[in-house]
């Protein structure tokens, strides 16, 4: 059983256990000695070489500070804004840096939270070891929300009211979970899992059992329902779609992983939404359109993200998908930047500007905009890569799936063994599987390669896929693929 995890007892390797705000200082409580502090938090005021400085057309426009920045401000000290700190002091900035976050707890890996709860605890892993944040001297204002950006004064506004000025500033906001408007949603144990808090959380009201219900199948939601499952708890998944992951791996694909989960014994219920929730105080029951009744000790909510854009939208940029940004991360407005989950661009691996939400491709294009902001223009080229745990197996896919590629698997596949490539003009655009990691390294360069490949030779196991690479064969065009 699910054993009871108090909100604070997250042990992070290599840092502290939890993190407290003391006045402007971000103060780190060491788990071995409780009641010692280390503060983190360096204006950085002893530094005096110059930043590099911008060249060519940028530099005629801009005034001294936004050429020679010294001021940089991070908002959200999330994959792509602790990447993109990093990069800049490491290619030589040597202004001043600060990470904005509304947490208060040092900056950590998401991924896990819904991958890796175990019997006694959730383990948090920190993006950067906290000795990096000081040898870095990178300002950490942890506990802190920005409200609003004034592009024409190039402030901040924070929530104690006081304003700050910076020369540039990168938004790596992320996104925030979607919540969906029906009645009873306000009731006690329904919840998202996106933070840590909302982990820990979700480990307490699952210490007294299931049944638990999981409102969208998305990778998230399939996580989480296989941990569950493994610690004995009754799930049962809600999906408006006809197949889970429907939207991100298409139909083929989309049925092993409905088939991996039947046979683990997950209750899948699809083309149906959720009309009520019901309950006194806590959750009880969920009520389907169908008219169905499941009941539920405990829901989590995971229909998708929304990006947050609303301090961009504060400045007076249009954000109509994301914060639109350059090849290099600048958006119109030459003081703004944004990189990760928040930002909609045109990724050279991908055939049309979206969001891309990878914790490593955040990573990746965090770092890029970083130099880019310091006067290195620099493009995140790599291919998209994402993975996901389930019932002790590990899908990995690399590329960008669109809805109107043809779908192409390796003869002789099961839900647990498989190796899909999403194709489009004979290129292979995307490709993902379980238990086929040398395959999709391979895949990964193909992918890169762009060139034109023999659709049957993808589909024959005993095809070298790195041999094929170096072949120009005939696009067939596939319409359906059986074993």
């Amino acid at each position: 059983m699910w054993s009871r995890l108090a909100p604070n007892s997250f042990p992070v390797p290599r840092t502290g256990t939890w993190e407290l705000l003391s006045g402007r200082m971000s103060v780190i409580l060491m788990p071995s000695s409780p009641s010692l502090g280390r503060i983190i938090r360096d204006p950085c005021p002893s530094r005096t070489h110059s930043p590099r400085a911008f060249q060519g057309s940028e530099a005629s426009q801009l005034g001294h500070s936004m050429v020679h920045p010294r001021k940089i401000a991070i908002v959200g000290a999330s994959a792509a804004g602790v990447s993109a700190a990093a990069s800049m002091r490491r290619s030589g900035f040597d202004g001043e840096i600060t990470l904005f976050d509304e947490s208060a707890r040092l900056p950590y890996e998401r991924p896990p939270l819904s991958k890796s709860l175990t019997d006694n605890t959730v383990t948090l892993r920190g993006i950067l070891p906290v000795e990096t944040y000081r040898d870095l001297e990178l300002n950490l204002r942890l506990g802190v929300r920005i409200d609003s950006l004034d592009a024409a004064r190039r402030t901040l506004r924070l929530s104690d009211h006081a304003d700050a000025a910076y020369d540039r500033v990168l938004l790596a906001t992320g996104a925030v979970p979607r919540a969906i408007q029906v009645p009873g949603a306000s009731l006690g144990n329904i919840q998202f899992l996106r933070t840590a808090d909302d982990a820990a959380r979700l480990s307490e009201h699952l210490s007294d059992g299931g049944p638990l219900v999981v409102v969208g199948a998305g990778f998230i939601g399939l996580e989480l329902a296989a941990v569950a499952k493994e610690h004995g708890i009754d799930v049962t998944v809600v999906e408006c779609g006809p197949l889970p992951l429907v939207g991100a791996v298409g139909t083929e694909v989309a049925e092993l992983f409905l088939q991996l989960h039947s046979d683990h014994g997950v209750q899948l219920e699809t083309n149906v939404s959720v009309a009520e929730f019901r309950g006194s105080h806590n959750v009880e029951e969920v009520v389907l359109t169908t008219g169905q009744v499941l009941p539920a000790r405990t829901v989590v909510v995971g229909v998708g993200v929304t990006p947050n854009t609303d301090l961009a939208r504060s400045a007076g940029l249009e954000c109509e998908h994301g914060v639109p940004v350059n090849a290099v991360g600048r958006t119109e407005n030459p003081w703004i930047w944004a990189a990760g989950d928040v930002a909609f661009w045109r990724h050279p691996q991908v055939r049309r500007s979206t969001r891309i939400e990878h914790w490593d491709t955040a990573q990746r294009h965090g770092a890029a905009v970083g130099q880019s902001m310091i006067g290195i223009d620099a493009t995140d080229s790599s291919v998209p890569y994402a993975w996901s745990d389930q019932f002790g197996l590990t899908y990995q896919s690399f590329g960008r799936r669109e809805p109107t590629d043809t779908v192409v698997l390796r003869h002789g596949y099961t839900a647990d063994r498989f190796l899909a490539f999403w194709v489009s003009d004979g290129r292979v655009q995307a490709a993902g599987g379980i238990g086929q990691p040398r395959e999709l390294r391979a895949a990964r360069g193909l992918i890169e390669a762009q060139q034109v490949v023999d659709i049957a030779a993808l589909q024959d196991p005993q095809t070298d896929l790195r041999a094929l690479g170096a072949r120009v064969g005939s696009a067939s065009v596939v319409r359906a693929v059986t074993k």
